[in-house]
């Protein structure tokens, strides 16, 4: 096996040798052998992968690659392949590489059966690990290879220890970090807000020390440690309080005499400033978690981006209650502000590079470093400052790549005088006080880190202490915050409370951001406290209408929009997907492009993930915008799920390439068509509605009785054939209703129920509690529409249903639709439009009559067209009779759909686009923006 350094240098080769290579059939087998032998070491690599292995399906397929040992399935493409895409395969089924991948799976022995899928166009890796479905793909570049070879690491190794070296690092980290928490927070004689405080500023500054001392900071390997065991048990407090006093004290004003704290130099930086903290006695149990279990574990080697989020959720009160550390990950991180800024000037150092003339170059790459020393960015939603902190980071690595060139074996200036980037340069609010302490410290521990990045590119030392830079964190609500100023807007300047002097205060000073960027919280509607409602309201003018159904993310647009106008300030932020989505579009978005927002590039909706012990994720879009009068104008960008770029003229709302365009509720269709109303609902408390046991008790209790007993279904038993009854008693007589004591009892309920509500309308319907409370059920077949469906179908499952069965609220009826109808609705079409205008539960389609449905630009079509889509209409519903034992759901599994049914759904689409007067070869956003350019001719019309 190599060692790490020959797997780097191997990587970086290979990397070069195969970058603009990639044929499927003649180099994936060389290719494959190359990385494992060449990079890993593997002896005999062609004997410890298997090329080709047969598997079978509906017919005799092979696995491109896998490795045994490690239970690695590879899907190899060409070079030309877009991993991220659908393609069809030659059943007529249209799969991504790793859902094809997954097929091969279920065929496999259980022995057999892979914990890595790997899917590979040669440029691009994209790693699932199956023990772990709901999480994202890792993406490697090969571009990438010599720096990020590890991660490939569990290709040979079944522990997977490498492939998150710096994620793992800074997870152990944070345990111990909580095992020191536990063992102190026992030694304080009352638990008050105070004393909690305290404890979290004590554990940031022995972590500090541990890495100072790791880092080199302080004058020996061992330094901090060898201070605590010098001392008796009694006096470890006394000392700890010296040492803190000392590292907060020039060295020349220190006494002198004192050879105990020589090793410990000046601080500086606030984090040891305030010496009224309380610190309790220490137990043998806290030296031993310190020296034992703390001092061991390398600190320089954790990724300040993590763990400053991992630290901050540690020791904060509300997260050690839920349990679980949480970060967001640097590859998220990275969604944001790659697009927003590095992706720039990484293309401008590489234009710079490759500047002929010597003294040019040097005269361009000074005045880029100088340009990376002048940005300032805000953050005024930074947490723990994983944002800042990535940011940072990646700012340095391009200064240290100008600094190795300009450099070039010659002594350069020292870290004043040279180094530009400094993290003065950020700025952030954040409304918990510990979040502002951790994200300074972190942002400390990355600009030691890459002090000693620069130090050996130049061969010298470089003092990181005392710290002289300050990030300008402050904590505040950044909704009552001047972001300009970093001041409170309602009057209170009480900044820092107990962590004062390490809180930045602020003089007023007006700063101008370059970038503006960060992750705002994450509150629905439903969710806000009635604060955060206000907040909201106070920053919207009284014309919009609406903003009571806003998320709280919202805010943070309407007031960067406020900061930025006629500025060339760029931001960016993460945000809940809804508000892309259904009624907040025309709410939000209306408001913003009338005050000169421009989207300058964007993210559809995909999963956020907290990568956690917990793994918690939620379903976000990345928003990078200006406002219009910035320049110059760039290409705007939109990103899909997978990653794919596209180019876009005009970003609107809805994140589709398209005009501004705002769909409203709509109380009655835009064109016509039949109404589209949502299915009966009981207002019941569930008495009138039945299992298959309860309805055969009242079949049983008097036969008769089935005539008052119907097919109860919703959105679920219309996908899955799920069974429920209810009580149809609409026509029963008031003798019948009193014979049966079941039914008696369930009206009594239902009764009893309503009398006791608060609402006028339910009171009412207590006077009728034998019938639905409200009843919408047609005497006529109708179109059934699922409410809410799988964001994973190609088509949302719509059938026809009978008047016998009683739909419920939970799905949408079209009473009096026909085939044509059908067809329409079942189209790529209709689903295009439903894809972008609809509503999201996490990521599943949310269908609405009043947003999806009526507002939907119908065609025209001719006779010949008509026929055409009920023909292919009619196609749909003969191929689904042929697979009468599965559900919808089953027939619309993208991976499993049979292929008569998907080719009847192919013609379909055929049809209704040749009715539209669409070409067959346009994509979802090209049909998408025709049908907006449809809605706003309609819409002007009427």
């Amino acid at each position: 096996m190599k060692t790490e350094s020959e797997q780097r240098k191997a990587a970086a080769e290979f990397a070069d040798f195969w970058k603009d290579k990639g044929d499927e059939k003649q180099e994936s087998q060389r290719f494959w052998i190359g990385l494992l032998g060449d990079v890993f070491g593997i002896v005999s690599p062609a004997n410890y992968i298997e090329f080709e292995k047969r598997v079978k399906l509906s017919h005799t397929s092979y696995i491109d690659a896998y490795i045994a040992d490690t239970k690695v399935l590879i899907e190899q493409k060409g070079a030309k392949i877009d991993l991220h895409k659908s393609y069809e395969q030659s059943d007529g089924a249209v799969l991504t590489p790793f859902e094809q991948a997954k097929r091969y799976v279920s065929e496999m022995k259980a022995s057999e059966k892979p914990r890595w899928i790997v899917v590979c166009n040669f440029a691009e890796f994209l790693v699932y690990d199956l023990e772990t479905p709901e999480a994202e793909a890792e993406q490697i570049f090969l571009k990438d290879l010599g720096k990020e070879y590890y991660r490939l690491q569990f290709l040979i190794d079944e522990k997977n220890e490498n492939i998150r070296r710096e994620e793992a690092l800074s997870i152990e980290a944070g345990k111990l970090v909580d095992k020191l928490y536990s063992a102190i927070l026992p030694q304080y004689k009352e638990l008050n807000e105070k004393s909690l405080r305290s404890l979290n500023i004590l554990c940031v500054r022995i972590v500090f020390c541990l890495y100072a001392e790791d880092a080199g900071l302080f004058a020996t390997r061992t330094a901090f440690e060898d201070y605590l065991k010098s001392f008796n048990l009694p006096n470890v407090r006394k000392g700890l309080i010296e040492l803190f006093k000392a590292l907060d004290t020039k060295e020349a004003e220190r006494d002198q005499y004192d050879e105990t704290l020589k090793p410990f130099p000046y601080v500086n930086g606030g984090l040891f400033k305030d010496e009224n903290i309380e610190i309790p006695n220490f137990t043998k149990e806290i030296i031993d978690v310190i020296v034992k279990e703390c001092a061991p574990f390398n600190w320089s080697e954790i990724s300040p981006t993590i763990f400053g989020a991992v630290f901050e959720s540690t020791l904060n009160p509300e997260t050690r209650r839920k349990g679980g550390m949480h970060y967001t990950s640097i590859q998220n991180i990275h969604k944001v502000i790659d697009p927003l800024f590095l992706d720039d000037l990484e293309k401008e150092l590489e234009t710079i590079c490759d500047t002929k003339q010597a003294k040019a170059k040097t005269d361009k790459l000074l005045k880029f470093q100088e340009k990376l020393g002048s940005l300032k960015f805000l953050d005024p939603a930074c947490g723990s400052g994983n944002f800042l902190t990535e940011t940072y980071l990646s700012l340095r690595r391009l200064e240290n790549r100008v600094i190795s060139i300009l450099n070039n074996g010659e002594t350069v200036l020292g870290f004043d005088e040279f180094i530009k980037v400094h993290i003065n340069q950020f700025f952030g609010i954040e409304i918990n006080d510990f979040a502002v302490t951790v994200a300074k410290t972190a942002l400390w521990i990355a600009e030691s880190q890459m002090i000693a990045e620069t130090e050996a590119i130049l061969s010298q030392n470089i003092d990181f202490l005392p710290l002289t830079t300050n990030a300008f964190i402050v904590e505040g609500n950044a909704l009552r915050t001047d972001w300009k100023t970093l001041k409170p807007q309602d009057g209170n300047n009480d900044i820092g409370g107990l962590f004062a002097g390490f809180t930045t205060q602020v003089d007023g000073t007006a700063h101008e951001y370059n970038y503006i960027m960060g992750n705002p919280p994450f509150v629905g509607k439903k969710e806000q406290s009635k604060n955060q409602k206000e907040e909201l309201v106070a920053l919207f003018p009284k014309t919009v209408k609406g903003v009571g159904n806003l998320d709280y993310v919202t805010g943070w647009y309407a007031k960067a929009i406020e900061l930025i106008k006629n500025t060339n300030t760029k931001c960016a932020f993460v945000s809940t997907n809804s508000i892309t989505q259904g009624e907040q579009v025309p709410t939000l978005w209306k408001y913003l492009s009338e005050q000169g927002l421009e989207i300058d590039y964007s993210w559809r909706t995909f999963r956020w993930d907290s990568e956690s012990t917990e793994k918690a994720h939620v379903h976000c879009v990345i928003i990078g915008f200006s406002h219009n009068s910035s320049s110059p104008k760039k290409a705007k960008i939109i990103f899909d799920e997978g990653g794919n770029k596209n180019l876009a003229n005009h970003i609107n709302g809805y994140l589709i390439d398209a005009t501004d365009v705002f769909i409203e509720n709509r109380a009655k269709a835009l064109c016509n068509v039949p109404k589209i109303v949502y299915g009966s609902m009981p207002i019941d408390d569930n008495h009138l509605i039945l299992s298959k046991e309860e309805a055969d008790a009242v079949i049983t209790e008097n036969p008769s009785n089935e005539k008052f007993i119907r097919k109860y279904v919703g959105g679920d038993e219309l996908l899955n054939n799920g069974e429920r009854f209810c009580l149809w008693l609409k026509d029963a007589s008031v003798k019948e209703l009193r014979q049966s004591k079941l039914i008696s009892a369930r009206v009594q309920e239902t009764k009893d129920f309503r009398s006791k509500s608060s609402r006028p309308q339910t009171l009412k319907l207590a006077d009728t509690p034998w019938l639905f409370g409200e009843i919408r059920q047609p005497e006529s077949p109708m179109l059934a529409i699922p409410k809410v469906s799988s964001e994973r179908r190609e088509y949302i499952p719509i059938a026809f249903v009978s008047p016998e069965i009683i739909l419920n609220g939970s799905t949408l009826i079209v009473p009096d639709a026909t085939l044509y109808e059908f067809g329409v609705l079942m189209s790529n079409v209709h689903n295009d439009w439903m894809r972008v205008v609809a509503g999201r539960l996490e990521t599943r389609y949310q269908y609405s009559g009043n947003i999806v449905y009526n507002n939907f630009p119908w065609c025209n079509p001719t006779d010949e067209q008509r026929f055409a889509i009920e023909k292919s209409a009619q196609a749909i519903l003969d191929a689904r009779a042929n697979h009468f034992s599965d559900t919808l759901a089953d027939l619309y599994d993208e991976t499993f759909m049979p292929a008569d049914l998907r080719k009847a759904h192919r013609e379909n689409d055929k049809a209704v686009m040749a009715a539209y007067g669409f070409k067959n070869d346009m994509t979802e956003a090209d049909i998408v923006g025709e049908l907006f350019k449809m809605y706003e001719d309609l819409t002007k019309a009427q």
